[in-house]
């Protein structure tokens, strides 16, 4: 084959990357995502698929290598990345890639920090594989994203594009880590293809299945790797072969040019957003929009009904089925609500906003809170569609009982490039979030030696912190 295919110009891109490094600024962006999962973890170590990886990693057992957040000592690197990665997406509070919908850190760190912490590498070794291992992550997913459609075709089949994608990029990454030359690095990615899947159906009628996506994807990242290193090969045209990734999940609308395109020369890495709230993202603007109207006065006692406008693609995800958005079954379901999270925003939530609280069980039933949901209304919006999936944005409308009318609009996503969190927000959300496992003083050390990894020898001082 004269020509390198796509897997393969993927792997020469690793191997520069790990030889000559990233750069100061995309490793101190990629130790910035670290801490977001590790914040992210540590708050789901209580949640039912939590316990239930736990459980099953205890019961595999196995040859002890590297940190399982949440249980003793250490155990496989695949077990951890399953526990870990689990956790990382639990909670629906990981990062975002826009406009491929993807949430590449929630696969990419915890199968990385599993190998990484196994074959005992060194800080500026584990942010350059991260930050690789995203960065073909959200490139695949572009692949995906349909420009007429204005969506990813992976959504549009019911397909979770972040465990399909994620499990790519956590292959590279863990190849990196391992010492794979290109042709290694390339039959990970390529058998990685063969692994990665995930159903988006749970989010509309129930089911905790889709909160153990990323673990599976991360825990089949380091296998996928660990077989190419031990003589399994993949096919070289993964990609743009008749049988390949983007052909079997994609069809004709995928855009195979949006993986290379300015790769290694313009990164999707700094695209990615930080998430204030832990809920879906598709919601973020309408809750902002919300905490602008209650900045201004508004209170629900002086509201007759309230217009969630959002861009027409996300109102199967946060405004449909109606009778479940207003009234949803669970603090998990109340995550996906458009209607809820505007109630519970003008009402008053914890946090940067909205915070763990207000996505319990309890939450979620509380009778004022769906006394205000059931007076949302969500609907189309042209201007929002205009915007989207570049932004998420959202128009909220409130008609008050005196006939008056205040609206905001959103149309910038808080925690992106155009509306950033600062290192020091995303150091109060990460000790927000491990509030109630460890102390003040802990979750500060953790934030230091996190945002101090590009000069870190080892990682022994993070690891032990987050074994304690």
């Amino acid at each position: 084959m004269s020509r390198a295919t796509i897997v393969q110009q993927l792997a020469t891109f690793a191997v520069s990357a790990r030889e000559q490094g990233v750069g100061d600024s995309l490793r101190a962006n990629t130790a910035q995502r670290v801490l977001d999962v590790l914040g992210n973890s540590i708050a789901a170590l209580d949640t039912r698929p939590a316990r239930a990886v736990r459980t099953l990693v205890e019961e595999w057992g196995g040859t002890p290598g590297a940190t399982a957040l949440g249980l003793p000592g250490r155990w496989p690197a695949a077990s951890a990345a399953l526990l870990n990665g689990t956790l990382a997406h639990a909670l629906d509070f990981d990062d975002t890639h826009l406009p491929s919908v993807l949430h590449p850190s929630a696969t990419v760190v915890p199968a990385a920090l599993a190998v990484a912490e196994s074959r005992n590498a060194d800080g500026p070794a584990l942010l350059d594989a991260i930050a690789v291992g995203v960065e073909i992550a959200v490139r695949v997913g572009m692949a995906g994203y349909d420009q007429e459609l204005g969506s990813s075709v992976f959504f549009e089949r019911g397909l979770h594009a972040t465990a399909i994608c994620g499990t790519l990029g956590g292959a590279a990454a863990v190849a990196m880590l391992s010492g794979a030359d290109a042709d290694g690095i390339a039959h990970a990615i390529s058998i990685a293809a063969s692994m990665g899947s995930g159903l988006l159906e749970a989010n509309r009628t129930g089911g905790t299945v889709k909160r153990v996506h990323c673990g599976w994807a991360a825990h089949a990242a380091v296998t996928a790797a660990g077989l190419a290193r031990t003589g399994l090969t993949g096919p070289p045209t993964v990609f743009e072969g008749r049988f390949g990734l983007l052909q079997a999940f994609c069809g004709e609308q995928s855009n195979p040019d949006a993986i290379l395109d300015g790769l290694g020369e313009h990164w999707e890495l700094p695209k990615v957003f930080f998430k204030p709230y832990p809920c879906n993202h598709f919601t973020h603007a309408g809750i902002d929009a919300a905490l602008r109207l209650r900045a201004e006065g508004i209170t629900a006692d002086v509201v007759e009904r309230l217009e969630l406008g959002a861009p027409t693609a996300v109102l199967r995800t946060i405004g449909e089925p109606h009778a479940d958005k207003i009234r949803p079954k669970s603090g998990y379901h109340a995550a996906f609500s458009g209607p809820y999270t505007v109630a519970a925003a003008l009402l008053g939530g914890g946090g940067l906003g909205l915070f763990h609280q207000d996505f319990t069980d309890a939450a979620a039933a509380n009778t004022d809170r769906l006394a205000l949901a059931a007076r949302v209304t969500c609907v189309a919006d042209a201007h929002c569609d205009a915007i989207f999936p570049h932004q998420f944005p959202a128009v909220l409308t409130a008609r008050l009982h005196d006939g008056r009318i205040r609206t905001a609009r959103v149309d910038v996503n808080r925690g992106g490039p155009g509306n950033p969190l600062s290192e020091d927000e995303l150091a109060t959300k990460f000790r927000l979030n491990t509030e109630h496992t460890l102390t003040g003083l802990h979750a500060d050390r953790i934030s230091t030696v996190v945002f101090d990894l590009a000069k870190q020898r080892d990682l022994d001082a993070l690891m032990s912190l987050l074994r304690t």
